[in-house]
């Protein structure tokens, strides 16, 4: 056996999202954000699920803190529900929103683990969305707004946060691609709300450093790997524009001021115009502390004319594929890691999201998930090369403390390591929980 052992100074933890495991939804002074929206509207979410009562969590925050607890990690990444707290997404801050949150803080801070804060996982409050949403640059001014009041509210407790949760799943998969909400398929939206994304995370930075000077602050966009299939430059070059849509577009701005050139041209080609006014650069690349990275899947990229707007076949490697059906390469989190250390340089990076989705059920009071096992072994061996290859990583963040209400595929997609019955709301902790806490415990494992 080999022991991949792990750093004393490496953080452990779990994450989870507002609108994928809260649940009361029109309790508390809460409004309807764009899920609502979207999930309630027939044909858009797997069986017409939506995540009106998800797990629950709203109700059962101190059983799940204390799942937390029991796991031993270091930090619970979760996020705000924008729509919870402030209602009409400007104006009024909503009282009973607060309290839930500043309870749950204190639950965390009381059982040992560190709150780690995203502002925005994708729930936009529908009052937001009816006045233009993230298409019009008055979101900018919004979205500080509630960051400002978020940091006032919390700041003295909580010095980790994020702004952004993958904003290419917030803007081209969600206003190109249309299979998040808002569901629209505009490719000059998408590139719009992906700017105001960048520029609303550029604002909330700078508020960040006036109200919690002693904090840190980051976002978390989400990358994949495409492996050239050959080393013919066709193929080498599909992969980069396709790599490039989720990692340089997001990235090169706040890093280095600037968006990559090759797909300002390439969008412009399929008409859509970058639209950045001056100022707005310096913005977006004020410095940040650390950077999440949000990670999963990876496959073969091969040139292929007139697939998708890239060109670019993706070819799995092999059979293997989570219950998602995604293709698994954990040598492609490796690669991206050291890819991106080296274009950014030394900026600490959080693993905000890893994980694995598996369907396995309940069978005698126990959840037999070896197949998820085996993949966060393969991506942290992955993540352990990285560290020795240089690239700072600071903390491994698992996705998914809870199975929750997976957007558009509803409640059938598992990535929890603690099973969820959707009925009574019974936590059951998998195989997987199990083997994570003892790698928590032993800063690592055997393989």
């Amino acid at each position: 056996m080999t022991n991949i052992q792990f750093p004393d100074t490496l953080k452990w933890g779990a994450a989870t999202a507002s609108y994928q495991i809260e649940g009361a939804a029109d309790e508390g002074g809460r409004s309807p954000s764009i899920w609502d929206v979207f999930s309630h509207t027939p044909g858009k979410v797997k069986n017409g699920d939506t995540g009106d009562h998800a797990c629950n969590s709203y109700h059962l925050y101190k059983e799940d803190v204390q799942l937390l607890r029991e796991l031993g990690i270091d930090q619970y990444r979760f996020s705000i529900s924008w729509s919870r707290v402030i209602p009409d997404g400007t104006g009024q801050l909503n009282k009973e929103g607060i309290t839930y949150y500043r309870n749950l803080i204190q639950e965390l801070i009381d059982n040992g683990i560190e709150p780690m804060i995203t502002l925005y996982h994708w729930d936009l409050p529908q009052a937001l969305q009816e006045a233009g949403g993230w298409e019009v640059r008055e979101i900018v001014e919004a979205f500080q707004s509630y960051a400002e009041t978020m940091f006032q509210e919390f700041g003295n407790k909580v010095k980790k946060w994020l702004t952004i949760n993958e904003p290419w799943c917030a803007s081209f998969l969600s206003n190109y691609l249309g299979i998040h909400a808002p569901g629209k398929t505009n490719l000059q939206t998408a590139v719009d709300v992906s700017h105001h994304l960048l520029l609303a995370h550029g604002k909330a930075v700078q508020s960040f450093r006036k109200i919690i000077p002693d904090g840190e602050i980051g976002y978390a966009p989400n990358v994949g790997w495409l492996e050239p299939y050959s080393p013919n430059q066709a193929d080498v070059d599909a992969c980069r524009r396709s790599m490039m849509w989720q990692k340089e577009w997001f990235m090169d701005p706040v890093f280095k001021g600037t968006y990559p050139e090759t797909l300002v041209q390439l969008f412009a080609e399929h008409n859509a115009k970058l639209n950045v006014e001056e100022g707005d650069l310096a913005i977006i690349s004020e410095p940040v502390d650390f950077m999440g990275i949000n990670y999963y899947t990876g496959s073969l990229g091969r040139f292929k004319k007139g697939e998708g707007l890239f060109q670019v076949e993706e070819i799995p490697l092999d059979e293997r594929r989570t219950d998602i059906d995604w293709p698994i390469y954990a040598d492609g989190f490796y690669k991206v890691l050291t890819d991106i250390h080296q274009t950014y340089g030394d900026v600490p990076i959080y693993i905000t999201e890893n994980g694995a989705c598996y369907n396995h059920g309940v069978e005698d009071g126990r959840v037999h998930d070896k197949d998820r096992i085996e993949y966060l072994k393969q991506h942290l061996t992955a993540l352990h090369r990285a560290l020795e290859a240089g690239v700072p990583i600071a903390g491994y963040i698992v996705w998914s403390l809870l199975d929750n209400f997976e957007w558009a595929e509803g409640y059938e997609k598992r990535f929890g390591i603690i099973h969820v019955n959707y009925a009574t709301f019974e936590r059951t902790k998998k195989d997987s929980y199990y083997w994570y806490k003892e790698t928590v415990k032993n800063q690592g494992f055997h393989v």
